[in-house]
């Protein structure tokens, strides 16, 4: 069996790979035991991947409570120059956060043509990849939760009860100004991206992370595929020993 981790900033998803169907959970990184539900399996892992962008601290304390279950070596997955024909723009690989290059990875395998990966977590990443499996670059955005979380800690006297909604009309209080005013910069995102896939010639858009369902509502035209970082890591699985 495989054991494959996307451990994010604020989260931790794993897929175990090699049952009778692959068994899937998620858990705050914070957490004493993030990994509930795998205690019966622990012995038949054959190998543990791991796609990270979380803390050399946090990653530290995965590694240890990993190797203290498990009975095989962490394999920690980073970026690439190349794999299966997707190649990289980045001078310095290892300056790419983990999770993009496995989510494009995942994309490319889909469709083998051009396409957008957006990743709607902590932070939003925005990729592009042309026809001809080159990454064309990216953008990467404070992500819903940072930006709420920044006008509470940062902007003292900005006091506001965080909402769900999706309304983008000027607000008439403070509460109504945030939150109408997070949505109102979501939708330019969309827009924007939607203008680039034109641009580009992008042929799909793959939506992915926590916030996906909000950017889609708030008419994203694009593919919601969840757990985009842990398909890319099955490829790489597959595959054998990362390169």
């Amino acid at each position: 069996m495989n054991l494959l981790i996307d451990a994010g900033n604020t989260r931790l998803k794993w897929r175990l790979v090699g049952t009778d169907g692959p068994l899937e959970g998620a858990a705050v990184m914070a957490d004493a035991e993030p990994l509930v539900g795998l205690s019966s399996y622990w012995p038949d892992i054959g190998r543990i991947l791991v796609s990270t962008v979380a803390s050399e601290s946090a990653r530290e304390q995965l590694d240890e409570l990993l190797l203290a279950r498990a009975k095989v070596p962490v394999e920690y997955c980073w970026a690439e120059p190349t794999r299966d024909g997707l190649s990289n723009s980045y001078g310095d690989v290892s300056r790419m956060g983990a999770d993009r290059w496995h989510a494009m990875l995942a994309g490319w395998a889909r469709c083998k043509t051009s396409f957008a990966v957006v990743d709607a977590g902590s932070a939003v990443t925005v990729d592009y990849v042309n026809a001809g499996g080159r990454h064309l670059g990216g953008y990467i955005l404070p992500g819903l939760q940072m930006m709420r979380r920044s006008l509470k800690v940062d902007a003292a006297r900005i006091g506001f009860e965080q909402s769900e909604q999706l309304d983008t009309r000027p607000g008439q209080s403070t509460g109504e100004c945030v939150n109408h005013g997070l949505a109102w910069l979501t939708e330019a995102l969309v827009q924007r991206i939607h203008h680039d896939a034109k641009a580009f010639g992008l042929s799909a858009i793959y939506l992915t992370g926590g916030d996906a369902r909000r950017l889609q509502a708030l008419g994203l035209e694009a593919s919601v595929v969840e757990g985009m970082v842990l398909d890319g890591l099955e490829r790489i699985a597959s595959a054998g020993v990362p390169r």
